[in-house]
């Protein structure tokens, strides 16, 4: 009897093992890291994706390490604005994500996003894999039909990604009447509603 018991108590232990196995690897999540110009624009983009779970503002691409806003700002870091975001790649795709990312930008300035000039504001695609490296490439390709200039994003591994000071952080959301959302960031939503939708192609 007491044999009977603890083999079912062994398969029970067994059994629960796998389902948490199996959900671990169902909701597992993975990060994508961008940048096209100031932070605070493509963190409200892209915090408003279904799929999304989180977008955090900070610097990536240069060589300072723990660096300040002030000092990025200041252009001798070599780091640019990005956000980085975690993502259910069950609910949207890396490619729906650079999909969006070559919407939300102009990637055929150099160093520039309207207003915001200085080599912290370029277009920068920071794969974290082969995977990403090779999808962000295929994604540059396809989207270049769509400009009548060069795309200049660049295509690097992450090597290190500092977050921003929590000021910095859901910005947005935290100021919307502020001049630059109300100027820049409310318009550029507007504008790209449709590719906000709940529906993009998985």
């Amino acid at each position: 009897m007491k044999s009977l018991i603890w083999l079912t108590l062994a398969l029970g232990l067994l059994t629960g093992r796998a389902d948490e196995t199996k959900m671990t690897a169902t909701n597992k999540t993975e990060l994508a890291t961008f940048g096209g110009g100031c932070f605070w624009c493509l963190e409200a983009v892209f915090e408003r994706l279904d799929g999304v779970k989180a977008v955090t503002s900070g610097y990536a691409g240069g060589t300072r390490e723990n660096p300040t806003y002030k000092e990025v700002c200041g252009g001798n870091t070599g780091h640019a604005e990005v956000i980085q975001i975690e993502f259910d790649p069950h609910q949207i795709s890396y490619e729906n994500l650079l999909e969006v990312f070559f919407e939300a930008h102009d990637p055929t300035t150099m160093n520039r996003q309207g207003a915001d000039v200085g080599t912290q504001y370029r277009s920068i695609i920071l794969y974290h894999n082969d995977a990403q490296k090779q999808g962000a490439e295929k994604a540059k390709e396809h989207a270049q039909w769509r400009f009548p200039r060069p795309i200049v994003s660049e295509i690097v591994p992450l090597t290190k990604f500092y977050k921003a000071e929590e000021n910095h952080q859901d910005y947005f959301r935290k100021n919307p009447n502020a001049p630059y959302c109300a100027v820049v960031i409310g318009p550029k939503l507007e504008k790209l509603g449709p590719k906000l939708r709940k529906d993009l192609k998985k």
